[in-house]
């Protein structure tokens, strides 16, 4: 008999494929609190603070310092943040934007100057794409604004501190992301290797294989100046010059001033109230964010079932015409967004008008039950825009719907010396365009794709909450808030369920840069991504329909996002899903 030959996963050098067999999870219930987040070492953050009697909001802000150093390669404290909170009490939902602004120096004509292209954006390499990271500022009003008052800013970050310090080992999707990024480390800024792993043989450096543990002591003492100084600790001082020194020696123009004058923004929520008494209201963080795109889309989807063409209830769930009229109404959301949204502090961005019944009644009215539209162009609106998303609740029905990222991958992917961190990208989402309420200036919060999301149940605010939830992944996540919700609420589907079924992303792309003399420069093409999972036959149904599809199978399905889901049960239960794209899970509270 030959001698057999073992293998074992952690020993190879390839990364095995993605989800190559159809892992079942349950729906995780807990009576206390519960945190839905992509890492378990984040997971495992949350609760330490929820048995310290911190609340939703406390856990959030550990769970998200725990998640920059386990998933650097999503998000980080060189990057933003956006918050939704419920507050069980009072019934309110208050929404905070942590997203920074473009140094004041970046003029237009200075973008172009630095090698920005007219009717373009900058490169997602650019240094001047490095908008001033909201990240640090929002943890702190988190806590000071919504938190219990049992927890510090320093407690809150001592478990991602103590675990940055010692180590962890990183899981498996984490690690392949965090390999694709390596190179960009090494070439965009001489301080790369502080985020990857030396070989003492070789000396060479890798990014954390799978079980691989991986430390990052500067980052845990960028950390710890935040926990000790509070803001000062990470806009002013040793921290705010490296990343200046960094940007500056790349031909960039931010300055200390532009950290120093940082601050957090609280917003009013806007909401869009789906299905009359009975049914929910969804809330989304306002422009700069892109949190719109779900409410028109879920606003466009109600007026076409409203005019008859469509009854979603009879609509086989992932059926042709089940996808038909979700791609159709996001497509029209899309094209809206790219004329519309911007930095409502810089420029009118017509939120009401698009929210209101008229204009979703007109948008409505290009749907074609039988035939997708060429070209979606954006309306009219007037009387005359890579990433983690996890969700927290507490014993006291509190929850946290919170995102954070550096957009693409690292960002930048250039690291200040000494901090453990890279520099974000969000800069990419202006438009180098003249006259277009998202163009560039110095001082404005480009369009922002990270939005968070909570639903409460009948019309209107001040209702109970029904979940707190979210998909990451740029361009897909108003379009994975729409897929989810309405696979809850109109399929009744389970948390978990609702985030396992396969899904589709339009490309989200302005057709100028597929066929620019077709098309008005902000419409949206017909390119949408499946997910595999959907029927072939579906796939068929759809292209004669108009649709250009592509079928994305293994790990092309990172396109998808990552969604987390803490709904509230009549009997105060919580019940959590999170998403199986992901390393993370939910997990209950004891």
């Amino acid at each position: 008999m030959p001698k057999p030959t073992f293998t074992y996963h952690h020993e190879s050098a390839a990364y095995p494929p993605y989800i190559p067999f159809a892992s079942r999870r349950s729906v995780v219930y807990s009576s206390k609190g519960m945190v839905a987040c992509t890492q378990p070492q984040a997971a495992e953050a949350g609760l330490e603070i929820l048995r310290k009697g911190g609340n939703a909001a406390d856990a959030a802000v550990a769970v998200s310092a725990m998640l920059n150093f386990t998933e650097p390669s999503s998000c980080g404290i060189g990057g933003d943040t956006f918050c939704l909170y419920y507050d069980a009490k009072t019934k309110k939902v208050s929404a905070l934007n942590g997203s920074g602004r473009a140094p004041a120096a970046l003029s237009y004509e200075k973008a172009i100057e630095l090698g920005g292209v007219p009717g373009e954006e900058l490169e997602f390499t650019n240094i001047n794409s490095a908008t001033v990271p909201g990240c640090a500022a929002a943890w702190v009003d988190t806590i000071e604004q919504f938190g219990s008052g049992k927890v510090t800013v320093a407690e809150a970050l001592e478990p991602a501190i103590k675990a940055a310090e010692r180590g962890v080992p990183i899981s498996e999707i984490s690690s392949y992301y965090w390999d694709k990024g390596a190179r960009w480390l090494r070439s965009q800024s001489e301080n790369g290797d502080e985020l990857l792993i030396k070989d003492p043989v070789t000396g060479k450096s890798h990014a954390p294989r799978p079980g691989e543990i991986f430390k990052n002591p500067n980052l845990a003492a960028t950390f710890r100046a935040l926990a000790t100084e509070g803001k000062k600790g990470f806009y002013e001082g040793r921290i705010a010059q490296a990343i200046v020194d960094l940007v500056q020696s790349k031909g960039g123009v931010m300055t200390l001033e532009d950290l120093k004058s940082h601050s957090t923004t609280s917003v009013e929520p806007i909401t869009y109230s789906y299905g009359g008494p009975d049914g929910v209201t969804l809330h989304e963080c306002p422009p700069n964010g892109q949190g719109i795109i779900a409410l028109i889309a879920l606003g466009i989807i109600e007026q076409i079932e409203e005019s008859g063409k469509v009854d979603l209830t009879k609509a086989e769930h992932n059926g042709a015409i089940w996808l038909h009229t979700l791609i159709e109404a996001i497509r029209l959301a899309f094209a809206d967004a790219h004329a519309y949204v911007a930095d409502p502090e810089k420029a009118a961005v017509p939120v009401k008008e698009l929210l209101s019944k008229e204009y979703l009644k007109k948008r409505a009215a290009l749907f074609n039950p039988e035939q997708a539209i060429e070209g979606v162009d954006k309306g009219m609106p007037f009387a005359s825009s890579d990433t983690v998303l996890f969700c927290t609740a507490d014993e006291e029905g509190n929850a946290c719907s919170y995102i954070q990222s550096n957009y693409a991958g690292f960002g930048t992917y250039a690291v200040p010396k000494g901090t453990g961190f890279s520099l974000q990208n969000r800069g990419t989402g202006f438009k180098l365009e003249k006259g277009h309420p998202n163009c560039v200036a110095g001082g404005k919060r480009p369009y922002h794709t990270i939005i968070p999301a909570l639903v409460t149940k009948g019309e209107g605010t001040g209702g109970d909450l029904l979940m707190t939830y979210g998909v990451m992944g740029r361009f897909m996540q108003p379009q994975g808030h729409v897929q989810v919700l309405l696979n809850m609420i109109r399929k009744g589907m389970t948390p978990q369920a609702a985030l396992d079924s396969p899904r589709f992303c339009i490309s989200a792309s302005p057709t100028n840069q597929v066929d620019k003399a077709d098309y008005a420069p902000d419409a949206v093409s017909a390119d949408t991504f499946v997910e595999e999972g959907i029927s072939p036959e579906v796939i068929k149904q759809l292209t004669r329909m108009g649709h250009k599809l592509s079928l994305l199978k293994g790990w092309q399905r990172g396109m998808f996002g990552k969604g987390q889901v803490i709904q509230r049960l009549p009997n105060g239960v919580w019940a959590g899903g999170s998403d199986l794209r992901g390393d993370g899970h939910a997990v209950p509270q004891l």
